[in-house]
């Protein structure tokens, strides 16, 4: 019979060998019991694992679309708040009008005029409100100041043109001085020169340099909504052409008759531009709630695909929280059990 000898040193090897192994065993459960995943979804999963990953990507792209949404949502209030502003603003410009009722006394029209030269300058700051370093109503020129102040004179082209107008209005047709004009001429000055100065081309030319194209925003997979508004539409026109007319017609030298028709004017101008107002407030209304709709189908899609991924990466962290103890114990046992076989020695024993 033969006999085989084991060095101590072999059974130290062992042991150490084993301590290495549990002692990467118990990061991974570490990892496991901290994430409440598999430490290697790969290895884990297996033919699975792409599954596993269509889901994150997916997870990624609704959480994505989750804080673009969130962004949308305080452009459109933003807006929201600016527009309130601008109403409020051609309100008190209506009520002005419809206060002064025929009034010529002097100090009431020139109370009138601060009026509505206040208003402008509402206007004119409500409309050039940035967000996030974005102007809010220079449609897709979200870097461009959209609309000029017509009372700094420094900058108003719209002053000039309206100046030169007159004064070619008024040498073509023999107008001597603006008590001159009658209410058949003013109203031809205010609708055949004036309103096409507006509508028309010359409004980008003299007030604004915002685009009439809007921002767009994705807030789903299928839904795309329109989420600023632009200082081109017909109720900002219409705002600047009553003011215009109330500021610079309605204190003029004219008479009774002819500043009635001024005021006429100026308040259906101001009320058209009240109504395109409220227009665009219940454009970005309704896409404030079709976002808010979006999110909540959001946030149940992202309930859902997480369940989803729990069910395909998640453990079971009591069964990994005991094996990792398990685990602790055997490699205290191992260091205790080396302990004492590095003791071990003949020199002990002669």
């Amino acid at each position: 019979m033969k006999t085989s000898f084991v060095s101590n040193l072999a059974v130290q090897n062992a042991m150490r060998l084993t301590i290495q192994q549990s002692q990467a065993e118990v990061v991974k459960l570490q990892e496991e019991v901290t994430t409440g995943r598999h430490a290697d979804v790969g290895v884990a999963l297996g033919g699975s694992t792409s599954r596993s990953l269509d889901l994150q990507r997916e997870m990624a792209r609704m959480k994505t679309l989750n804080t673009t949404n969130a962004v949308v949502t305080q452009r459109l209030a933003a807006s929201q708040e600016a527009l309130e502003t601008v109403a409020d603003a051609a309100q008190s410009i209506n009520k002005v009008l419809i206060g002064l009722s025929g009034s010529e006394a002097a100090d009431q029209l020139a109370i009138a005029k601060t009026e509505v030269t206040n208003a402008l300058s509402i206007f004119s700051s409500a409309l050039n409100t940035s967000f996030n370093g974005e102007y809010l109503f220079s449609g897709v020129n979200t870097d461009v100041k959209p609309i000029a102040d017509y009372n700094d004179p420094a900058v108003s082209a719209a002053k000039t043109t309206f100046d030169t107008e007159l004064a070619t209005y008024m040498s073509v047709n023999g107008i001597a001085s603006m008590s001159d004009f009658t209410q058949s001429q003013m109203d031809d000055f205010i609708t055949n020169t004036l309103e096409p100065l507006y509508m028309g081309t010359q409004w980008t030319t003299d007030w604004s340099q915002a685009s009439d194209r809007t921002m767009t925003s994705r807030i789903s997979t299928t839904e795309v909504v329109s989420s600023s508004t632009t200082a081109n539409s017909g109720g900002m026109r219409k705002f600047a052409l009553a003011s215009v007319i109330a500021t610079e017609l309605l204190g003029a030298a004219v008479s009774a008759e002819v500043r009635a028709t001024v005021s006429t004017a100026a308040m259906g101008y101001i009320g058209e531009a009240i109504s395109g107002i409220d227009a665009q407030r219940s454009d970005l209304g309704i896409s404030e709630a079709r976002v808010k709709k979006a999110n909540t189908a959001l946030e149940a899609q992202i309930e859902l695909v997480t369940t989803h991924i729990s069910d395909l990466e998640g453990i079971d962290t009591y069964e990994a929280s005991t094996r990792m103890n398990t685990l602790l114990t055997q490699i205290e046992t191992s260091y205790t059990l080396t302990s004492r076989l590095q003791q071990l020695s003949l020199i002990n024993f002669l």
